[in-house]
């Protein structure tokens, strides 16, 4: 094994460009604070992380995603990514309602990008982009090309969500370099990382939650809202197939 992550195994394979991913069971929330292991929520991420990059491919996005090879499994191409979680906002939720006072659910008059250092030990902190630039984490080109991509994908989900009227109300992505230096999106695309509400929701107390906040914050079961997501999406892509045909 080449890496264990909060909810994903990586592997080599025989080719050194590609990774085979092994989604796993277990939950997480406080940067492993809180754990949990809920069966079937490996094969749901699994699902609509290979669904929701073939419809990003479709419109031009491409991703390290190759192909599903199980119900849990898929194949990447290797990346060497940058120690960024790159979140972007489109609405206030989580820490960002925390860190400035302001009610989650308030829409933002313009979408927020932020960056976060990827380390455990200092529990992700927030990162801004001289901070990037001084510790050589990436470079001004690197930052102008991945703040350019985050925000088509953010144009791109939102229209995806919005389909099968779901908000994308903030989401995290990562993203890393393959051999030739080509920037792509990476890691994985799921309620886990995304914040998602029924649309018609613009406050927490009348928030339906089809997210990660579900475990976060005791809700319930969050197999329900990820089949209700998988079920969405593979619908949109079934339409979407239909009409290219």
């Amino acid at each position: 094994m080449r890496y264990q992550g909060k909810a994903k195994k990586l592997y080599e394979t025989d080719d050194p460009d590609i990774l085979w991913v092994e989604y796993t069971d277990q939950a997480t929330a406080g940067n492993g604070a809180k754990k949990a292991n809920i069966e079937g929520k490996a094969r749901l991420n699994n699902r609509i992380t290979t669904v929701i990059f073939s419809l990003l491919a479709r419109r031009g996005i491409p991703s390290h995603f190759i192909r599903s090879i199980s119900d849990t499994e898929q194949l990447n191409r290797r990346l060497d990514m940058f120690p960024l979680e790159i979140v972007m906002r489109n609405r206030v939720a989580g820490s960002f309602a925390q860190r400035y006072g302001v009610a989650e659910g308030t829409a933002l008059k313009q979408p927020v990008l932020e960056f976060f250092y990827k380390s455990d030990p200092l529990d992700d902190p927030f990162i801004n982009r001289d901070d990037i630039l001084a510790l050589g984490l990436a470079t001004e080109q690197d930052l102008d090309i991945i703040a350019a991509k985050t925000r088509e994908i953010n144009g791109a989900l939102t229209g995806i969500f919005r389909a099968i009227n779901v908000e994308l109300v903030d989401f995290k992505i990562e993203m890393g370099k393959t051999g030739s230096g080509i920037i792509l999106l990476g890691d994985e695309i799921t309620p886990d990382t995304c914040r998602l509400w029924a649309i018609g929701n613009n406050n927490d107390s009348h928030v339906t939650h089809l997210d990660k906040d579900i475990f976060r914050r005791d809700l319930g079961s969050i197999i329900p809202a990820y089949q209700t997501i998988l079920d969405g999406l593979t619908e949109l892509e079934e339409r979407e197939s239909q009409s290219n045909s």
